[in-house]
Order: structure tokens, then sequence, then C-alpha cells
């Protein structure tokens, strides 16, 4: 049995190709594509749209929006966690954070991860299938439907691996730009990647204005096997040879995230030798206060050795923040989003 393509998935210019074909005129590409990345729910709120067009519609593509399993609220900052599930029964966690700037969305480019990061709340979840740039555009829209806000800013660090889904992300990048949905620019948007090195480059060569953010969370590579299996296959000096291309091509500054793990990656002899890696690079350090998660060994560094770690930097010209802790109460950080929710999932499900 073919499955139908989501609506949501399509370009303009696709639109207008599958208009053709049916002998409509291709001006109502525009009116379709509008209409989906207004976040309406379904094809009949389409209401400029003729009900014989609208049927076609229907006949023609499935019209998939996202389900609101749970909410969850921080009383802290008021940062929220959605449990959001597709109509195939895949779930995923995206997360509303409230900025002096604006509204920013961390989302996710997968249900599942592959990559086994020890550190990361994704790991242990079973991997179920990579997001199309569409579902990835909805959960923006299911979050400004739900809270009537605008969204504008996109963090990709919420579950999955973004370049471990690269067409899906392109597309992702192309739809949520355009002008005639939700226009949220390029520089406005960050991609997470645990390393992905030949993916790094092809994303440069793409030569888009997007902010780089490599999980990086050690200095050497005997300490990064330990916690990131990715290093086994692509070393910090393959990594870093790959960011430094990533600035050369592009002109954007790289951010490096920096998981601070207690006696593990943050004493001072850490952070020197992480300096000697990135001095002179085009190149943001942001220290991560390590979220504790169940089943999980790894303890949150202590402010005092967070801020020596970050002065050893900054004399070395490294430009170095510490995260914002956002959501706290609620396990809503990005970059360890997930494990919290398996209990939740078990509940909702039943």
């Amino acid at each position: 049995m073919e499955i139908k393509q989501n609506l949501i998935d399509l370009t303009i210019e696709e639109l207008e190709e599958e208009l053709n074909m049916m002998g409509q005129p291709r001006f109502r590409a525009k009116q379709i594509f509008q209409w989906c990345h207004k976040g309406v729910m379904s094809i009949d709120e389409m209401t400029n749209i003729s009900k014989d067009l609208r049927q076609i519609l229907k006949d023609k593509f499935r019209f998939d929006r996202l389900k609101i399993r749970n909410r969850l609220v921080s009383n802290i900052d008021g940062t929220i966690k959605y449990v959001l599930e597709y109509a195939d029964g895949n779930i995923i966690e995206s997360v509303l954070m409230k900025y002096k700037h604006g509204f920013t969305a961390c989302i996710s480019s997968q249900a599942g991860c592959k990559m086994g990061c020890k550190f990361c709340a994704s790991t242990g979840i079973d991997f179920g299938r990579n997001l199309t740039g569409g579902e990835m555009v909805d959960q923006i829209l299911t979050i400004q439907r739900d809270q009537g806000i605008r969204v504008s800013n996109v963090v990709i660090m919420g579950i999955g691996e973004p370049l471990d889904n690269y067409d899906n992300l392109i597309r992702f990048l192309k739809l949520v730009n355009h002008k005639e949905g939700l226009n949220i620019g390029l520089r406005h948007i960050s991609v997470s990647t645990c390393g992905l090195v030949p993916k790094i480059i092809k994303l440069a060569e793409e030569n888009l204005p997007v902010t780089l953010s490599i999980s990086l969370h050690a200095p050497n590579n005997e300490m990064r096997e330990k916690i990131m299996p990715v290093n086994k296959t692509y070393s910090i000096d393959k990594l870093i040879e790959a960011c430094k291309i990533y600035t050369e091509v592009t002109g954007r500054r790289v951010t490096f995230e920096y998981a601070m793990v207690s006696d593990l990656n943050d004493s001072q002899e850490s952070a020197k030798e992480l300096s000697k890696r990135l001095k002179g690079m085009l190149c943001h350090v942001n220290l991560i206060p390590v979220n504790s998660i169940e089943g999980n060994e790894f303890k949150r560094a202590k402010m005092d050795k967070i801020q020596k770690f970050k002065n050893i930097l900054e004399k070395q010209g490294i430009e170095t923040t510490v995260r914002r802790e956002l959501g706290s109460d609620i396990d809503a950080a990005c970059g360890q989003l997930r494990k919290s929710m398996t209990n939740d999932l078990s509940i909702l499900k039943e």
C-alpha cells in the first residue's frame, strides 16, 4: 500500500508541480503553503480554496498534525516541555524557552537517537525513525498554536542527531526560512551535532548561515571516547579540522558545547588542554552544568570549578559562557531532554 506524502513536507515549488499535474492554477500553491505553515489542523480550514480542490488534496495527501500528549511548565522560569506524538505513534519532545530577545524552541530531529553519548538523556531510548522536514516544522507550529506566541529562534538540540538526518534537516531549514511560512532567519537557528565530520563539511558547502554547535565535552580523545562513541570514528583532531573548514567557508563562529561533569572533565588541566586546541579559532565555548539523570553516574561539576575553567579559557582569548539553566524542575535543559520521559510515556500509553 502506497503511503501518502504529508502535505506539510512540500515546498511551494513542489506544490506548484503537483497542482500543475492536477490541472490546477499554480498560484494555489502559495495559498496551500501558507495555510500549512499557519498551523491549521485540517485541509478543510483552508477557506480560500474551493471545496473540490480541498477534496483532491485530501485524496492525494496526508495532513498529519502533532498531538500534545503532555505539557510540563517550570515553576522557576516558565520553560515548557512538550511530549508530542506523531500520527504513527512515534513520540518526541520539544521545549519552549523564554529569553529577553523572544521565544526559542528546542526541537527534535529524530524519534530516538543512535549515537549513544553516555551522559545524554536520549541514550537508551529505542530509535524510531528520522523526522521529515515538515514534521520538524510542525513542532514549532504546535508550540506557537498552544501558547499563542511567535517563535523567533530555533535550536535543533532535542532528541536525535540532526546531521544523521541530513536531507530532512536541509529541507527543514528551507521550509522554516521561507518568507511565506514561518520566515525564521537562518542566523537565528542553531544545529547541534556530536561530530559527524563528513556531514559537517557537507553542511559547510551548503553555505547556510546557521550556527553550528558541537557537542565536544572533552579536551582529548581518551576522555571523549569514554563518553561519546562517535569519537572512535571521528577523532577530536578530525572534528576540529572540520570545524575550521566550516568557519572558513561560512564565516560563522562555531559553538563548542562542554558539559561540566564532576571529576571527569572539569579540572584546570582539562581547561588548559582545551584552550590549546581551540586557541585562535573563530569559536565560542558554552559550559553546561550537566544534569543529573537517573541511572547515570555523572554528577554536576561544582560552580567554583566551572568558574575557574571559564577563567582559564578566557585568559587565552576564547569567548566562554556558562549556560543559563532553564526548566531544571521539569528536566527541560537542551541536550539532556529525555530519560525522565520514559516513565511519563508508559503512563500516557496505558
